[in-house]
């Protein structure tokens, strides 16, 4: 049996054409950038040709590009270097309640430091509104971070708004936008943007490498301190390979986004449709049209989500639950609370996430084989499910970015 891959905003196979670029500076380009013999330089020249190619698929300058380990790092520096950079201005920051937890825990750590954090409230479709954003403005805001789009149910934010609304306000604006970089038409200053997260891997990139862009003369300060490489911003000796791909896997990306995103956006479409339509007390969740190309997130009435996951895996089909869980013990989703979701209709969650990858014939056995997993699950007595989703896994883990 061919196995399907249907959750790929948790991460994405790498392309063949990036392992080949980064092939070489595990063997004969391996030298350290910091060195001033020419291994240095070779090594050099393939971070700086990386960061020309983020900082164009963003409408950014090669300086205001730093690279970090991924997404979670450079939400952490995003917030934390502009909080301690700006405490004489103020100790008030504003996100949203919908946001990755990478923001929200450093929000929580933030708050033990003694800052303030205003968390604004989403609609049932996800959205954050802009009015209310501009109601809990303060004199001493220092930062606003509101995610460019959702892990969990891919709702698009209005950023180009928000970001206008931080501007005019004189704020710093943060974006979270490491699942929307290379699938949706992101512009730094079109859209405001002050600083903007992404990570490699969510587009067929290597694992263990993202980029923070920082709009030149923002004030941030340091995470940790080194030997002053990437301008003192992120010290520490580059992941040189990591790095070539971020470059080679966004450059790929962008040259053929328009064909990619219809293509994808079509697949989502046929898998939102198919699976409403074939399943009954099926109900999507995040706004309909202002979603990701590649998004498709449902709640299924009388469906535990994580027995749903583990019998779509046997199969063949990996997809994720928006439920954390553990072996010990079930949390649910902040995002679909978030919604105004109870907890039953919670637990009955299904992500479905595409990529450049994926085909159409993988969407139609999907779709043929949902409609009889749903079927069986329904069938059994809830200890039943109990019972067989432990024994199949043991454990599942967090929904990831």
């Amino acid at each position: 049996m061919e196995r399907i891959f249907f959750d790929n905003s948790s991460t994405t196979q790498v392309d063949e054409r990036v392992l080949e670029a980064m092939l070489p500076y595990f063997r004969s380009r391996f030298g350290n950038p910091s060195s001033l013999h020419s291994f240095g330089s070779e090594a050099q020249d393939g971070i700086e040709k990386a960061r020309e190619l983020a900082a164009k698929a963003i409408g950014a300058t090669p300086e205001e590009i730093f690279f970090t380990s991924g997404g979670t790092e450079s939400d952490n520096l995003a917030l934390q270097g502009t909080a301690y950079a700006r405490i004489e201005e103020g100790r008030h920051m504003i996100t949203s309640s919908v946001e990755h937890h990478a923001i929200l825990h450093t929000c929580e750590f933030l708050e033990r430091q003694g800052f303030e954090v205003t968390y604004l409230p989403v609609d049932k479709d996800g959205l954050v509104d802009p009015d209310a954003l501009l109601k809990v403005i303060r004199k001493d805001t220092v930062l606003i971070s509101i995610m460019a789009a959702n892990n969990e149910i891919g709702t698009i934010q209005p950023i180009e708004e928000i970001g206008r609304i931080a501007r005019d306000s004189g704020i710093a604006f943060h974006t979270d936008a490491v699942q929307a970089v290379t699938k949706m038409d992101i512009d730094v200053d079109r859209d405001f943007i002050d600083l903007l997260s992404m990570s490699a891997h969510k587009f067929h990139g290597p694992k263990g490498v993202g980029a923070l862009y920082l709009r030149k003369g923002h004030k941030l300060r340091p995470m940790s301190y080194g030997g002053g490489q990437e301008r003192g911003i992120r010290p520490s000796t580059e992941n040189v390979p990591g790095i070539v791909g971020l470059g080679e896997a966004i450059r790929l990306s962008m040259s053929d986004m328009e064909r990619t995103v219809e293509n994808m956006t079509s697949m989502r479409d046929k898998v939102i449709e198919g699976t409403i339509s074939s399943v009954e007390g099926c109900h999507l969740n995040g706004h309909r049209t202002k979603r990701l190309c590649n998004n498709a997130n449902f709640r299924f009435d009388r469906i535990d989500g994580e027995a749903l996951v583990l019998n779509l895996d046997y199969e063949g089909i990996a997809t994720s639950t928006g439920s954390a869980c553990s072996s010990r013990s079930s949390e649910t989703s902040h995002v679909l609370k978030a919604l105004g979701l109870e907890e039953k209709e919670c637990k009955g969650s299904l992500r479905v996430t595409l990529g450049r990858m994926n085909t159409m014939g993988e969407v139609e056995r999907y779709l043929t084989t949902l409609p009889q997993v749903i079927k069986r699950l329904r069938g059994l007595a809830p200890s039943e499910v109990f019972s067989m989703e432990r024994s199949e896994a043991g454990t599942c883990r967090t929904t990831e970015r």
